[in-house]
Order: C-alpha cells, then sequence, then structure tokens
C-alpha cells in the first residue's frame, strides 16, 4: 500500500542549489583578512549550521582572537554575509540542482505541501532568484528559529506551520547536521552525498540527479 507524506521539507545549500560553494569562497576570504588558514577540509565542518556557529568554529583557529565581543563578532558575520550576497548575484534558474524541480512538480501534483528548511538568512532572496518562489509554501530561515540544526527545530518548525504531525512529513538533507535534525524529529530523512557522512539518512542516494520521486515514497511506505 502506497503512504503518501503530507510535507516534503528541502534544505537549500546542496539540495536546491549548490550556493556552498559561495559561502566557502566568502568565509575565506575573511579567514584570509583574519590571517586564519582556512580550506575546504575545515569547510566540511560549516554545512547546515548557523553563520554565527561558523564564525565561532573559524575563530577558535587563532587563539589571539578568542577575547572579541560579541559586537565584534556580528560585525565579522555581516561581512561574511555581504561577501557571500556580492557571490550570490550570479544565481539564476540555470543553478537549480539535476532533477530538484522534478520532485517539486510531483509533491505539487501529489498536493503534498512543500517547505524550505535553511540555516541561511539569505534563503528566501536565493529561491527567487532561482525562480522557485511559487512551489513553497513556507520557508523557515535563521531568522524563524532560535537553535540551528542539529536541532530539529528548522524542521518541526516547518510542520507545525502546516500543523502536520512529524512523522509524516520527508526531509531531503546534504548535512550529517541536517539528517541527525530530521531523525530527532521523527521524520522521514532523504539524504544527499556520500554513505561516510550521511549512513543514518533513512534514504541515501549519492547526487540530485537520482533523486526518484516514486522510489522515496516507496522507502516511506515501507517505513511507514
Amino acid at each position: 500500500m502506497t503512504i503518501y507524506p503530507k510535507a516534503f521539507i528541502y534544505d537549500l545549500d546542496g539540495v536546491i542549489t549548490d550556493s556552498a560553494e559561495f559561502h566557502y569562497l566568502a568565509w575565506k576570504k575573511l579567514a584570509e583578512e583574519l590571517e586564519i588558514s582556512f580550506d575546504r577540509q575545515f569547510n566540511e565542518q560549516l554545512k547546515g549550521i548557523s553563520r554565527m556557529e561558523s564564525l565561532e568554529l573559524i575563530l577558535q583557529l587563532n587563539t589571539s582572537l578568542a577575547k572579541l565581543n560579541n559586537e565584534e563578532k556580528i560585525l565579522l558575520a555581516n561581512k561574511k554575509n555581504e561577501y557571500y550576497l556580492e557571490l550570490a548575484e550570479s544565481i539564476t534558474k540555470e543553478n537549480i540542482l539535476p532533477g530538484i524541480e522534478n520532485l517539486l512538480i510531483n509533491n505539487k501534483k501529489h498536493q503534498i505541501k512543500i517547505a524550505l528548511g535553511s540555516a541561511s538568512e539569505n534563503a528566501k532572496n536565493i529561491v527567487e532568484k532561482l525562480g522557485l518562489t511559487s512551489y513553497f509554501d513556507y520557508i523557515v530561515d535563521a531568522s524563524k528559529v532560535k537553535k540551528g540544526k542539529p536541532d530539529p527545530e528548522t524542521f518541526t518548525t516547518a510542520a507545525d506551520y502546516f500543523g502536520i504531525p512529524y512523522e509524516e512529513c520527508i526531509g531531503v538533507e546534504d548535512a550529517a547536521a541536517g539528517i541527525d535534525a530530521l531523525n530527532k524529529a521523527k521524520m522521514f530523512s532523504v539524504g544527499i552525498g556520500s554513505i561516510e557522512n550521511l549512513s543514518h539518512a533513512d534514504y541515501l542516494v549519492e547526487n540530485t540527479a537520482m533523486l526518484d520521486f516514486e522510489e522515496i515514497i516507496n522507502k516511506y511506505s515501507v517505513k511507514k
């Protein structure tokens, strides 16, 4: 028996579009200004967490910056965001990751609610640039939650808005922290990435092009 969920909740970076590269370049530019060595390997630790949490991890790489006050940290975080926004100006519909719009179309076809659950404060702006605004019934960004991933609040906020039980939601994530958040919320977790990082996902594919609506629904139905 096929059981359909009531909602799909999507992460943004690495799922809808790959703006993760812009985040990396923006953090790298800020780190270099602070005389901090910052590389792609360290950047993996920042996936799925908030801007301020990311900044705290970066500042730990230079002990002389440990005494920065909160106001100084906010200025640095805002500077990083300015760098990111400059880079993100080039985003268009061409930057939608393969397979994603087809998945959104299938969600609509089956009258499944669609939400975005992102740690980015720029989520709404990015979705508009991608030309996907009409698909989303609700957008949860960093301004709507107090606790970032791996806390489940980002996803439960979306489900609560719809009045849908958490176990009747499917979440799509590319970060370990995001899968942790979905699992804590008792939602069905779809992971995009490697088994080394996302082995705890209920269903895993290597990339977005491999996302198949019917297969996801089948896996969800079996778990139910």
